[in-house]
């Protein structure tokens, strides 16, 4: 087991099975040294566990939990994309955060706040990173967040 999955163990996360694609792209795709991580949204289990816009449908704090769950996807695809060695990122350097918002909705740094703690809690300093986050309309499946990441590798 990689450390960072010893790490996310330790607070009490087991990252599920790698999402499978909704549509024609691939989950991660590495390239040149980094590895390119699809809009994950909120799936567990199948299961789409928040839909609509901020704050109308959905509170700005389950939004949060919601991208925590696209970040822990995301951490899940990576772990398959890399043979199950989490340990081979060497850094997060982008991480891209889309709430679906109300129109006078300005919160998503907040809610995006959510994955960038998660990734400096499992991967420390190498964790920290360059972000966006931005309102949208809608996003896929009608979910209320999707995030996608860049990341940098080792070995």
């Amino acid at each position: 087991m990689s450390k960072a999955e010893s790490t996310l163990l330790d607070m009490g996360i087991t990252l599920p099975e790698a999402p499978k694609p909704v549509a024609a792209y691939l989950p991660v795709r590495i390239a040149g040294g980094l590895a390119f991580v699809s809009g994950q949204i909120p799936m567990r289990d199948g299961v789409l566990l928040a839909s609509g816009p901020v704050p109308s449908s959905v509170s700005p704090d389950d939004a949060a939990t919601a991208a925590r769950c696209c970040a822990i996807n995301a951490l899940a695809a990576l772990r398959e994309a890399l043979g199950g060695d989490l340990d081979r990122i060497t850094g997060v350097l982008r991480v891209g955060v889309f709430v679906a918002s109300d129109v006078d909705f300005h919160g998503q740094p907040a809610i995006a706040d959510a994955v960038s703690t998660l990734l400096v809690e499992v991967f420390g300093e190498a964790g920290r990173h360059a972000r966006a986050a931005v309102g949208s309309v809608s996003l896929p499946l009608g979910a209320t967040v999707e995030v996608e990441m860049v990341l940098e590798l080792g070995g």
